[in-house]
């Protein structure tokens, strides 16, 4: 039996939001709820069903239906959902989006249901070990902070120590955050408002944020997030070269999930894979591409490449090293 069952899949939601709605509606919009939610096929299964009554949950009056469904319908949680939610509970993560008050609650909710799994049975070997303190009570409320800031368009005053240890203040837009599992934190894209309504992005680690605070001021540049992130992105991107081999492709395309690519065939086992990225995370993708393993070979750019070599370089001298003195 599989773990997530077709009962809690794409037709029952779509089925859902149709059923919940007190309005009358027609076939059409149906259909486009259907396009919407589900998958192509989906209009194939669903749509001869509701027609012919097979599933019985429409009245039919003249060419509209009428949800059989009140508006308090309540769909109860399964066991293995509730064991779901356990688990997520014992995630330290979680404290960033939950307040103490709701966890106990929860708790309490779930106090007899066994977690779905326990977080000492993972172990990631390519994870660093210095992450985010989530359980941090300042740390929490930057990231409490920057969610209200994102959610209300409202620019936060921060204080930021970068990497170099200088002190940086400045009035950002938190656009977006990130999760880096690599290094196993956050991060916002941040817009800065520079001269004449241009924006600059600026990308923050949120363990580096010394002081925030919500301003009075709100964000109603019409600027589009998805093109800034695009033009802040290197000139050029990398190339790859992927021989799909032991379910490579899949693999790298799990792997890269969280950047922008464009990837193609060239014959039957090879793709070439083209990943854009900004300046800034050079370091990560660098790390990432290098752990991933043999199927994967980088064609560009220059300075990806020379970056790359760079780092092999280092690393055999410190192998070289190491095997002349163990002790060290």
């Amino acid at each position: 039996m599989e773990i997530f069952s077709e009962i809690y899949s794409c037709y029952y939601r779509v089925l859902r939001h149709l059923l919940c709605s007190q309005n009358s509606i027609s076939i059409q919009q149906i259909y486009d709820q259907i396009y919407d939610e589900g998958f192509e096929e989906s209009l194939l299964s669903i749509i001869p069903k509701l027609e012919s009554g097979t599933w019985n949950l429409f009245n039919k009056s003249g060419d509209l239906y009428i949800s059989k469904i009140n508006s308090a319908f309540i769909t109860p949680l399964s066991n293995l959902q509730k064991s779901y939610l356990k688990a997520l509970l014992s995630d330290a993560r979680i404290r960033l989006f939950l307040g103490q008050e709701q966890l106990e609650t929860i708790n309490n909710m779930l106090s007899s249901v066994s977690p779905l799994w326990k977080q000492e049975q993972f172990y990631y070997f390519d994870k660093f070990t210095d992450g985010d303190p989530f359980e941090n009570e300042h740390y929490q409320h930057c990231f409490r902070t920057l969610l209200n800031a994102q959610k209300n368009n409202i620019y936060v005053d921060i204080e930021y120590k970068s990497p170099k240890g200088s002190r940086i203040h400045h009035y950002y837009y938190p656009a977006r955050l990130e999760y880096s599992v690599k290094n196993d934190k956050f991060r916002i894209i941040a817009m800065e408002q520079i001269k004449h309504n241009k924006t600059k992005l600026e990308i923050l680690n949120i363990d580096r944020i010394q002081t925030i605070k919500l301003t009075d001021k709100i964000y109603t540049l019409t600027n589009d997030l998805n093109s800034a992130i695009k033009n802040s992105y290197y000139q050029e991107p990398i190339t790859l070269q992927i021989i799909n081999k032991r379910n490579a492709l899949e693999r790298a395309m799990l792997h890269f999930a969280n950047y922008e690519k464009n990837t193609t065939k060239i014959n039957e086992n090879t793709y070439e894979c083209r990943i854009y990225y900004n300046k800034n995370m050079e370091t990560e993708l660098l790390i990432e591409v290098m752990s991933f393993g043999p199927m994967l070979t980088v064609l560009g750019n220059d300075s990806f490449l020379k970056s790359l070599k760079q780092r092999l370089e280092n690393q055999l001298s410190i192998s070289t090293i190491q095997n002349i003195n163990p002790n060290i």
